[in-house]
């Protein structure tokens, strides 16, 4: 029940995402909605909804926005995380994805396989940034963290 049921992004504030970006977002959510684990933690004695839970994933004044409800409804957390410690983690995805979507065109596999695993090591930080960003507030496997961490990259990309 430690778990998201769907995710739904809110770029109302941004400007419309190319094609590319799109496909990432749908593929991250479906891989995410596929496999996830998201618990969250007692805060200050509150007790805390049971999952299955809802992600609305936003940006707002600069931050980001988790907003989590239950599948029912029921308001579970909201929380709201500084964009400061992701801009250079998402700005040097975005430098090897443009790197790797390059040379896919043109360079033997070889090369390929180098900058694709630059591109998930960059990733594998990223999710790390968000684990600790989401420290006391919710727990997230590594597969989960990497999934949203995506979808941080396509709202950051359009903020």
């Amino acid at each position: 029940m430690s778990r998201l049921v769907r995710v739904e992004i809110d770029d109302s504030n941004l400007p419309p995402p190319t094609p590319e970006i799109e496909q990432e977002r749908r593929v991250a959510i479906f891989d995410l909605l596929e496999e996830n684990s998201f618990v969250l933690p007692p805060r200050d004695e509150r007790i805390v909804p049971e999952g299955p839970y809802v992600l609305n994933l936003s940006i707002r004044d600069r931050r980001l926005v988790f907003d989590i409800a239950t599948e029912a409804g029921e308001k579970a957390a909201e929380f709201h995380l500084s964009l400061g410690p992701f801009r250079q983690v998402v700005k040097d995805y975005f430098q090897i994805c443009e790197s790797y979507f390059d040379a896919v065109k043109r360079l033997p596999p070889s090369r390929i396989e180098a900058i694709d695993m630059g591109r998930r090591g960059i990733h594998n930080e990223g999710a790390r940034v968000l684990r600790e960003r989401l420290e006391g507030k919710a727990e997230i496997d590594i597969d989960t963290a990497r999934r949203l961490f995506t979808l941080i990259c396509v709202l950051h990309w359009g903020g």
